[in-house]
């Protein structure tokens, strides 16, 4: 395993407000609902709560999977809430959200990997107003069309899937995923909707090399996603895989660059760049773009 790497004086996360945190808590527990922000302890969370948003993981709190890299709790999920797509919307209208990122566990012990209820919320969001544009974080569903069939008609404005780190790291840092399998899914994403704007997301400092990087962004690419983020790995706490490396902002730049240069519609490229950063302008810049 690599040794401790000190985290560089240029990377500061934000600081944590506890009474902006406890604010955003307190809503999320009268509501019977979690958010990802909290869930895998995003270094942004401060910022996105003092603004009014959040990014809501649905279908509990519990992942069937073991990512060494993630801070979300592991082990044996509870059935699903049948109440929560309405205890989402009722989130969105408190906090006058009119840009929605969903997300959940992986849950593997679900027949359909839990698309229905992602499809349950998408449709309860825009049965409370149809102008909300609903983003889907959605995990690989093992690979099964019909699940993300499910997903799809219920009419995200993004489909998100992370691919995460390069393929070599799989076997280290998402045992019980498969690179190929979330690629596919991007791709099958396009030919089951060729409208549908496609997104992914990496994180780096976890060994994976810079040509790596530029191979995975290229296969992204192949598969027709549009939209990608790019950020710094935090280890959340010392039971999970350690950082290997910070990267520089100035490789983060290049890229972005090179993401660019390769037809992304959009990049978000930098150490605390994470997958709902900035989601709905990466959204309103891809619209502006196609429609232009």
């Amino acid at each position: 395993m690599p040794k401790y790497v000190r985290r560089p004086e240029w990377l500061k996360p934000i600081p944590l407000n506890p009474a902006t945190l406890a604010k955003m808590g307190r809503l999320m527990q009268d509501l019977k609902l979690h958010t990802v922000c909290e869930g895998a302890q995003c270094p942004n969370r401060t910022r996105c709560f003092a603004e009014g948003t959040a990014t809501f993981m649905i279908l509990g709190d519990i992942c069937t999977r073991n990512c060494t890299f993630c801070a979300v709790k592991k082990g044996t999920p509870l059935p699903p809430d049948s109440e929560e797509p309405e205890h989402v919307v009722a989130a969105v209208r408190r906090l006058g959200l009119q840009y929605v990122v969903l997300t959940s566990v992986t849950r593997d012990d679900l027949p359909d990997g839990g698309a229905s209820h992602f499809a349950q919320t998408i449709e309860a969001i825009h049965k409370y107003d149809p102008s909300i544009m609903v983003e889907t974080l959605v995990p690989d569903f093992k690979g099964y069309l019909s699940a993300l069939q499910t997903v799809i008609d219920a009419y995200p404005a993004v489909l998100n899937h992370n691919v995460e780190t390069v393929p070599r790291l799989y076997h280290e840092v998402r045992p019980k995923a498969n690179y190929q399998q979330s690629i596919k899914l991007l791709k099958q994403a396009k030919c089951l909707d060729n409208g549908l704007l496609t997104k992914s997301g990496l994180m780096l400092g976890l060994g994976e090399t810079r040509q790596e990087v530029i191979e995975v962004m290229s296969d992204l690419r192949q598969a027709g996603c549009d939209l990608l983020t790019i950020g710094q790995y935090l280890q959340p706490s010392l039971r999970h895989h350690k950082v290997v490396r910070y990267v520089p902002p100035e490789e983060f730049e290049e890229y972005q660059n090179v993401g660019q240069e390769m037809g992304f519609i959009s990049v978000f490229s930098g150490p605390l760049v994470r997958s709902s950063f900035h989601a709905a302008e990466a959204y309103l810049l891809a619209t502006t773009e196609t429609s232009a």
